[in-house]
Formats: C-alpha cells, structure tokens, sequence
C-alpha cells in the first residue's frame, strides 16, 4: 500500500510540474524575499552560506515523496517550499536551441538567437579565442531568456565526442577529431560558457556561475544506427587505454564543469550511466571531479534503456536505482515516451533516501552557484535583457566564425574570384545549397534571426545571377535538375556549384554508410564544369571523398564551408571574392570512399590492425587529403626560430584586453598550464636535450601533465601578395615508449591572424609534458626518453629534432577497473566486433 501511495504521490506531481513548465505561468526564480516563510527562512536564502550548505538546506527541507519528484528533468519542484518548477534539459550547441527547457515566442522579442556555425566548422578555424567570445554571446542569450523565464540556468553542450569515424551522424556537433585540438576547444568554450577561467566558484567577476554546462556524452559514443546495431544498446569495447580521453580529462579535472551527460552506450559490458567505475572511479575520485559537488545528468531515456536495450536490469525501477547508487543524479526523459520509474526505485528497495539526497543536492548546488536563489540585484547576469540578443557583434561574429573555419582544399588561381572587375560577369547559382537556409545551421539549431543563402548573397553584392536547384543528398539526376543546370550555366560567365549533404542524411540517430560524394551530384558537377568556364564547388555539409573533384581538371576550386549558421551565403561569398582570405584547417581526415568497406563502426580500435586501416590521421596512412589542411591565397614560409614570444596569442588562448590579437606579453602569475618563468617561455632549441625528471622537479602545475615543455618559436612569413590569417599547427612524432608509434600527433597550435605580405610574424607555440607523453597498454601517461621531431604546418615545413633523457615517468597513474568486469570481448563475440587479434591491445591517447 505504502508504494501505491507514493507512485500516486509522485505521479500526481510530476503531472502538474509539467503542465506549469509547458504552459510557462510559473516563477522561475524562487523568491527569497517574499516567498513562503520555509524558504526565506532556509539557509539556500543566506548568500553568505556555502553553496554545499544551502543546497544541503532546501533538499534536507524536503520529504520523500518531493525529492522523488525532482529526480528527472522535468522537476516538479514544491509549492510547499516556494520552490518553483525546473526544466533540466535546455540546448544550446552552437547557440540556444530547441528544446524542453527553452521556449521561443512566435514573433517579435524572445523569438530567435544568434546561431553561429556547427562546431566542427568554427573549430576548424584553430582559433580559441574565437571560440570563446562565441561561447560568452552564447551564455548572454542564455541568460536573457533565463531572465523572463524561457530558458534554464544549465544546458546541455558541449559536445566533446572526438569525430573519429567519417560516418558517425552527429560529428557535425564536435570539434573533430584530434584530443588536443577538443582540449583547446572544450577550455576556451567552457570559460565563455559558465564565465569562470578554470570553473572555480569564485573566479568570476559575480561570484557566481554565468549558466551550467554539460560536458556530453561519457564515454565511448559514436555510433548511431549502424547496420543493425543502435546507441540505445550498443556495447562498445574500450580498452583502458583508450578511455583516458583529453577532453573529458579537461572537462572535469581542468575545468571543473558543472554537469557531464553519461552516454547511450555500454562500455565493456556496463551501460554508461549505471557504469561505477566510469562515473565514481574515474570522474570523481581520479579526476576530483567534486569541487562543486557537480552532477551527472543521463542523455535522455538513457535510464530506460539500461532495462529495455541493455538488458542490465529486470526492471526500469532497478535501473534508476543502480544508475542513482553509481553516481548519475538526474534522469533526463523524453516526454511521452518510455516511463523512467523513479518512485519504484525507492519504494521497490533499489536505493536509498540517503543516495536521492546526495543526488538532488549535487543538482541543487550547481543552481545555487549559478545564483538561482540569489536576489537579482546581487547578480549582475539577472539585468542581462533581450537588447542583449543577436547584437550587430554577434552578428559580425558568427559570420567571422564562418569564414575562419572554411577550408580551400583545391585552387587553380581562379580564386579570389573578380565578380565585378568594370565588365559585365553573370554568375550561375547552382545546387542544392544555393538557395539554402536552416539548412546552414545544421542540428541542434533554435529559431535564427535570419538565414542568409548564397543568393541572398549574390544580391547584397549587386551580381547579376542566375540559379538552379540540384540534386539532393541520395536523388538522381533527372533532367529536370540537368536542363536547368545547365540553361544557367550557359548564361553564365562563372559558375558555382553548393553542395554536398545535409542533415537528412547525417544527424542524430541517422549514421552514414557512404561518404562519397552523391553520383548525382558528381555527374552534373562533371557536365557543367566541361563546358570550360570556371566551376568553383563549395562543399556544404561533413567531409566527404573529393577526389572525383580533385581530380577534374575543369574544377577550377574546392571550398569546404560545413554547416556555416546564419549568415553562411555572405560567408562563403566572402571567401570566394577575398574579402577574406582563406585559413581554415580541415579538422577531419578525408578518407577515401572505400574506407566504408574497410573497418565496421562497431570496432573501437584506433590503432590498424587485421580488418582496420587505422583511424583519424594519428594511425591512417591513406588519406585524400590529412587532418589540418588548407590552401591560401598566398604562400606562407613557416620555420623554427630562436626568441621569445611577442606577437600573438598562444595555443591554449592567452587573451589581452582588447579580445582577440596578440598578448601584451607573457602571462604573469600562476596558470592552470604551469608556472611563469623561463622554463615556460625558453625557446627549445635544435637537437637540444631536456633531462625529464629536472623537468618535472621544476613544475608546480598541479597535475604533471600540464607541465610546460619549454615553448617553441616560430617564424611565419608571408611570401605572397594577399594580406591572411595563418593557422600554424605543431605536430610531434617519436618512436619513443611501446610500439605500434602513431604516425604524428597535434601537440600545440595558434592562428595569427591579418599577416601582411612581406611581413613576418613571430610567435611561440606552448606545449605541455602531457602531449609529448603516450599512454601504455594500462592507460598510464608515460613520458619516455628518447628523441622526438617536431614538425610545423601541414604539409610539412620545418622539423627539429630534440631528445628527452633520464627515466621514464608516470605522469598520470590511470584506475584499474574492477576485476569483475570484462574489458576484452569474448570469443563469441569476435565477429561483432571485429578480428579477436586486435581486441584488447593498446590504443592512442
């Protein structure tokens, strides 16, 4: 009788919370002031408390039944306390997005957000300062609409998955798929994200937590719907070495962040988000993910699925209560879908008031730092309005974001292109990208201010154009689509073809099994290119095999433009005519096609092996065209260089106080990247030797890894006649520690940016003990001695050589997983995943 009562209790208000959440009435903030007498006089109501303490206070205030009814997403909250209802799941990728928890009006204010480009497309741009202010415009229309109520105070970005197969749908939401690069990526957009520098309550100007961020997803997630095998039950075996991931490292231990969202997946053999070992060992207690007693939401029916997909639990209710007693705290659920049975977990004995408790206050916390319950006039974030909202600096930024990040991949000179140079020139607007619009901002998109297409473009510059629709992702090409292709061309002078593929055929849920350009695509791009007039192809979408276009001689350019966000078409445009130049990096391998064939996506191994080519550009030795490459409209003459730093920003995003450009001068004071001094700035040198332990000794980071390496000086100089940004990457590569060796791996970057021609800018490259070090087949970081090249740009433009000496050191000692559980498949299981020679060996870092 006892559990009737409670599922009635708890049922009964769940039901109501959602319908106040829904029809948006209810206060958003609680009211410490004027509020019921059991809030103000509760110590959450006492800023000068400690945010653990009044957390503690308001859940403590609660009985059973109302804590049961905060456990998911949709928390009811309780009247009884003034605490108001609170939607958890809110989006914001690439700008605030649709979602339960943001609620956009139909017209006029609070109806649209700035939506800069897809991820992998601004991070192609090698640009952490960039990355930052887009994350910070971000966190400000976060919090106006949070200010009237249409949105919550913790949303569910980034995504830090690295994009390691080219057919995974949701690698348009990354960075890519390099770690040091996500590293980067992930610290600069989480400082703009919660407004800390290293996630640290008391770091920010207020005191307080700009928004929460969820650092998505943990761990292992990359597959989607692949060949009968579902996210929702797939168990991807991982070794040990393979989970010590950067990113994730950086999302909690480094930064701190206030939420990280628990996977699909299993891992091993123990699905994500009931996975001790995943959520407890290596996140709280090896990374001391704990600072804020920060929490761990569940991606959403994740819970349900550990009962339904996994077959983990006999029960959904067991399968709360395992994920509850191993350290995830909220159950995100997809509304009216499966049932996440959390009033069962306690009253069916499958967890303790005692877990709840600690659950609901990790979550409560986080909205205490975030100043949930503080008065408004203490929290200068709460004046944040919707004047603040798509400025004409967010629009200027994202489409800046746009063109740092598109790639030249191929140019015959016709580029930049003279569309009005004093004579007549009529332009051919091609595809099915030239008349795009949300189709620009790819997923995990809200409502933009406007989405401007390569034709409105061509309209803002006063060319006379013509167009023609093309074929799509997967149709053939009728003669609806050729005739009037190729009408248009004739009447051209120039044509330009948008294409590629959009999200109909890469996107959550919706993996890839080609990533060859569409045959029907290639056939019309082939006739319209042999009619000998310029054909520039702009390739919209994630990466596809280019060498069909590559090959073609009558291709006169290739431009990789991704998903480009709202002012994409003048974006593009910019690119095309030199308005700006060029110097984006592509972030991906391009793979040739046939690599569909080669390796299934159920197999986890990096690292080539029988039946795997190798991923990503550390173990791949056949790409069409490498991680990190791009043309110019220039020619750039990278070299080493002795000297100290003095005319730009570092890798890691040293900022003066003018936003982007270059340092007023080295950092002074503690980093969280190591100390000042002059074993962080002293230029390495030629064939030099460097004694490990003498360098490790002379560190107060406080983790080894984040050691500096005595930085790295480099000279870029502009060869050529076209004033240009310059992204300069630093790869390492050594035959040092256990084999098989990676072919090279990114260890620092930078973009310098506007570098004249003639002119020559000096910079130095800052690299941590960390990437120099490889993980050994039990995921510790080891740092070996031997000897090491370092090479600068893609391809290739300079090498030095220098040696580490002394002993090998452990730089992180990595958690053994528990006995009992499985970490290498079974002989059963071998043509599941792959041949059982490559199963359990070591991976990349």
């Amino acid at each position: 009788m006892k559990s009737l009562v409670g599922t009635a209790a708890v049922l009964g208000l769940l039901r109501q919370g959602a319908a106040q959440l829904q029809s948006g009435i209810y206060t958003h903030y609680p009211d410490c002031v004027n509020g019921p007498e059991l809030l103000t006089s509760n110590l959450v109501c006492d800023t000068s408390a400690s945010p653990a303490a009044r957390a503690a206070a308001i859940i403590n205030a609660m009985n059973i039944t109302e804590k049961l009814a905060n456990l998911l997403d949709v928390a009811n909250g309780t009247a009884r306390l003034g605490l108001p209802p609170y939607e958890w799941w809110s989006e914001a990728l690439h700008g605030l997005a649709g979602s339960p928890g943001v609620n956009f009006t139909d017209a006029g204010e609070y109806s649209y957000a700035t939506s800069f480009p897809m991820p992998i497309l601004f991070s192609a741009a090698f640009d952490d300062p960039m990355v930052q202010d887009i994350a910070t415009v971000i966190s400000t229309e976060a919090r106006a609409y949070s200010n009237v109520a249409r949105a919550g105070l913790d949303f569910f970005t980034p995504n830090i998955n690295p994009f390691k197969d080219p057919r995974w749908g949701r690698g348009s939401e990354t960075p890519g798929e390099d770690p040091t690069r996500i590293q980067g990526y992930v610290r600069s957009l989480l400082i703009g994200l919660e407004g800390t520098d290293d996630g640290a309550f008391n770091t920010s100007g207020s005191g307080q937590k700009k928004m929460i961020a969820t650092c998505k997803h943990f761990a292992g997630y990359d597959l989607e719907d692949w060949d009968g095998y579902i996210r929702y039950g797939f168990d991807a075996f991982i070794t040990s070495q393979d989970l010590a991931g950067k990113s994730r490292r950086t999302c909690a231990r480094d930064q701190n962040v206030g939420s990280i969202m628990c996977s699909y997946n299993a891992i091993n053999g123990i699905p994500s988000c009931a996975n001790s070992y995943l959520q407890e060992t290596i996140l709280r207690e090896h990374w001391g993910w704990t600072t804020d007693n920060n929490y761990i939401t569940s991606d959403c029916n994740a819970i349900w699925d550990i009962y339904a997909n996994h077959n983990y639990t006999t029960s959904s209710a067991a399968a709360e209560g395992i994920s509850l007693t191993n350290g995830c705290d909220n159950a995100c659920i997809v509304a009216n879908t499966y049932v996440t049975d959390v009033n069962g977990s306690y009253y069916g004995g499958f967890v303790s008031e005692e877990v709840i408790t600690t659950a609901l206050i990790r979550q409560y916390e986080a909205l205490v730092i975030a100043g949930y319950f503080d008065p408004a006039s203490s929290n200068p974030y709460r004046a944040i309005g919707w004047d603040q909202v798509n400025t004409p600096y967010a629009q200027a930024l994202a489409r800046t974001a746009a063109t740092e990040g598109m790639a030249l991949l191929k140019n015959d000179g016709v580029l930049p292109y003279k569309f009005a140079n004093g004579t007549a020139c009529t332009v051919a607007l091609i595809g099915m990208w030239a008349n795009a619009s949300y189709q620009m901002q790819g997923g995990y998109s809200g409502p933009a201010p406007y989405t401007h297409s390569p034709i409105y473009a061509a309209q803002q510059l006063g060319l006379d154009w013509v167009y023609a629709n093309g074929p799509t992702n997967e149709s053939t090409l009728t003669s609806n689509f050729s005739d009037a292709a190729m009408s248009a061309a004739q009447k051209a002078d120039v044509i330009l073809y948008f294409g590629g593929i959009d999200i109909s055929v890469e996107s959550e849920a919706n993996d890839r099994y080609d990533i060859a350009w569409p045959e029907s695509q290639l056939e019309l791009i082939g006739n319209l290119s042999s009619m000998g007039k310029p054909t520039i192809v702009i390739q919209m979408g994630s990466m596809l095999d280019a060498t069909p276009l590559l090959t073609n001689s009558n291709v006169s350019a290739l431009v990789w433009a991704g998903y480009p966000g709202q002012d994409g078409g003048p974006a593009a445009f910019d690119i095309l005519t030199g308005a700006v130049a060029p110097a984006g990096r592509l972030p991906v391998t391009m793979y040739p096609s046939n690599y569909v064939n080669e390796v299934p996506m159920t197999n986890m191994s990096l690292r080539p092996g029988p039946g795997n080519p190798g991923r990503t550009y550390k173990w791949f030795n056949d790409a069409v065209l490498p991680f990190a490459y791009g043309l110019h409209y220039t020619t750039f003459k990278a070299s080493f260089s002795p000297g100290t730093p003095s005319s730009s920003s570092s890798n890691y995003g040293y900022r003066n106080g003018n936003g982007w450009g270059p340092p007023s001068g080295p950092p002074s004071g503690p980093n969280p990247w190591g100390p000042s001094g002059p074993n962080h700035w002293a230029p390495a040198s030629p064939h030099a030797k460097y004694n490990i332990q003498t360098l490790i000794s002379s560190c107060s980071a406080p983790h080894p890894d984040l050691c500096p390496f005595p930085s790295v000086p480099i000279s870029i100089h502009n060869a050529g006649s076209t004033t240009s940004d310059f992204s300069a990457l630093l790869f390492v590569s050594s035959t040092a520690g256990p084999t098989p060796y990676p072919l090279k791996s990114l260890a620092s970057y930078t973009r310098l940016h506007s570098i004249a021609p003639g002119a020559t800018a000096s910079t130095s490259l800052n690299v941590t003990l960390g990437v120099l070090a490889r993980r050994d087949e039990s995921g510790n970081q080891i740092l070996y001695p031997g000897s090491y090249t370092l090479m600068l740009d893609v391809p290739t433009q300079a090498t030095m050589v220098l040696d580490l000496v002394g002993q090998a050191a452990v730089l992180d000692l990595w958690p053994q997983p528990p006995a009992n559980e499985t970490y290498a498949a079974t002989v059963a299981e071998c043509p599941l995943y792959g041949p059982c020679a490559a199963l359990g060996q070591p991976l990349a870092d």
